[in-house]
């Protein structure tokens, strides 16, 4: 008797979306636009850093490459940024460029140890209101950077940078088999040349190089006092660097409607630091203004694109600087003004008026310090802690106490509300230790408790109560209350006396 085995369903093999050919074509043409747009970018934030531009050049092919494989976000753009720079510029000015390579790699590491330890949770706490403000700042700074560029040039520069906007803006009804902002930076560049005009162009931003980069290892000594100079540097590259790489992946996730894995992005940020480090570069993180070019202005939804940024960075610098050099900086211009007005939440200032003051004045707050500081991740903290305030203040006031006198000749005290550091203290305030009777009871069945402040408020109830030769009864805990309170009653003092 033979018994025939089942035929199992041969699993099906899915591939990979940029092997489309569509698709393929989309993400090439987007990493070509990224790179071309890289360039003055690196150069200028090696200048900010004061290291030699080949240092962000090689910074940037070496993270974007790396993060292609290792982060959460893909077609996100990693590379060189003006806020890294700006943490690491005082450390290479006092000790060199070595001990930058050395901190960017410690930062790396720290980046590592900060996803292991679920950096990423932290996004949750984050409210709409500060990520409003963070983008709108972005945008304003993308536009204000290009001002320079603007200033003090031959008049063509003008008419050229309205001809690209133009044609970025136009373009895409019409045909979206090629992105707007490669077509116009060759038609202006094309344009510039036949016209023989003396216009700045990439070759005036910095000397690009000649030769790839190579591995290495920084000359520093391995000691101490060596861990003492980078270290705050480092966790400087780490935080900085991180908040705003886990932003902008929220950012490209709410314009895909898809989700990206944030721990993955985090550790993935330490290894291309480490990487970039290695390679002598000055470290970075994700470069907004970049992956929106990507995102929003070329349609790219892959890794593709991404490693194509980093790697035809490299071919257009070192094979083919003579070219690249020529291109005129109005073409880059109108392509990051374009990034500019694409970014910015036009829809927060039709709807300002709309809106609850607190979160109006959170918005504001996170916009303000980041054109203050230059600083994406110092604005979003001060948004999240104006946030925090200003929640506190409203919590706060949610808080009611009432009082009735029962058959039996006690006081029954009926809270309710969140119970912490904020709304607590006044609880104190809300007992009449004076003229109350002997027995009091406070029910809480209707309040939570939530922190140690609470209970050293409860602790200092009790003692005034006792103070006068009366007993009061908490009831109505529930289970989480009632473990903070038994942990922490008559450990914190009686607060209040």
């Amino acid at each position: 008797m033979s018994s025939a085995l089942p035929t199992l369903p041969r699993p099906r093999l899915t591939r990979p979306a940029w092997l489309s050919p569509s698709v393929a074509r989309t993400e090439v043409l987007a990493g070509l636009v990224v790179a071309l747009a890289l360039i003055p970018e690196a150069i200028s934030f090696s200048i900010l850093a004061g290291v030699d531009p080949r240092v962000g050049l090689f910074s940037s092919f070496v993270m974007a490459v790396v993060i292609a494989f290792t982060g959460g976000r893909p077609a996100m753009i990693t590379a060189a940024t003006g806020a890294i720079a700006l943490v690491v510029a005082p450390l290479a000015l006092d000790h060199g460029v070595q001990y930058l390579f050395a901190a960017v790699i410690l930062g790396g590491v720290f980046q590592i140890l900060l996803a292991a330890a679920g950096v990423a949770r932290l996004m949750r706490f984050i409210p709409r209101s500060v990520m409003v403000g963070f983008v709108n700042a972005l945008a304003i700074l993308i536009f204000t950077a290009q001002l320079p560029q603007l200033t003090d040039v031959p008049f063509p520069v003008y008419p050229m940078v309205a001809a690209g906007l133009a044609i970025i803006f136009l373009l895409p009804r019409l045909t979206t088999a090629v992105p707007a902002p490669l077509v116009a930076i060759v038609v202006l560049t094309t344009l510039v040349l036949a016209a023989g005009w003396e216009l700045p162009d990439v070759g005036g931003e910095g000397e690009l190089p000649d030769s790839l980069p190579f591995f290495l290892l920084p000359d520093v000594p391995f000691s101490l006092e060596t861990l003492g100079i980078i270290a705050p540097y480092a966790l400087g590259i780490a935080f900085v660097g991180l908040m705003e790489s886990l932003m902008t992946a929220k950012l490209v996730d709410d314009i895909t409607d898809t989700h990206s894995d944030k721990t993955r992005e985090s550790w993935g940020q330490g290894v291309a630091n480490m990487a970039s480090g290695f390679f002598g570069g000055m470290g970075g993180c994700a470069m907004i203004g970049q992956t929106m070019i990507n995102v929003k202005a070329s349609g790219a939804r892959t890794r593709l694109s991404t490693f194509l940024s980093g790697a035809l960075l490299l071919v257009l610098v070192v094979a083919l600087g003579d070219v690249v050099s020529v291109i005129p900086m109005a073409a880059l211009v109108a392509v990051m003004v374009f990034v500019s007005i694409a970014t910015f939440d036009w829809h927060s200032l039709r709807t300002i008026h709309r809106m609850p003051k607190s979160e109006t004045t959170v918005m504001l707050s996170t916009v303000a310090v980041t054109l203050f500081t230059h600083n994406l991740a110092i604005g979003v903290g001060v948004g999240v802690l104006v946030a925090c305030v200003l929640f506190a203040q409203r919590i706060a006031h949610l808080v009611d106490v009432s009082r009735a006198l029962a058959a039996d000749g006690s006081v029954r005290y009926t809270v309710t509300g969140a119970l912490f550091f904020a709304s607590s203290n006044d609880l104190y305030t809300q007992f009449e230790y004076a003229d109350d009777p002997d027995e009091v009871v406070v029910d809480l069945t209707g309040a939570q408790v939530w922190d140690a402040s609470t209970v050293a408020v409860m602790d200092a109830i009790t003692h005034k109560y006792t103070t006068r030769g009366k007993r009061v009864e908490f009831v109505g805990l529930d289970e989480h209350s009632t473990a903070r309170f038994e942990r922490h009653t008559g450990q914190l003092g009686a607060g209040h006396s």
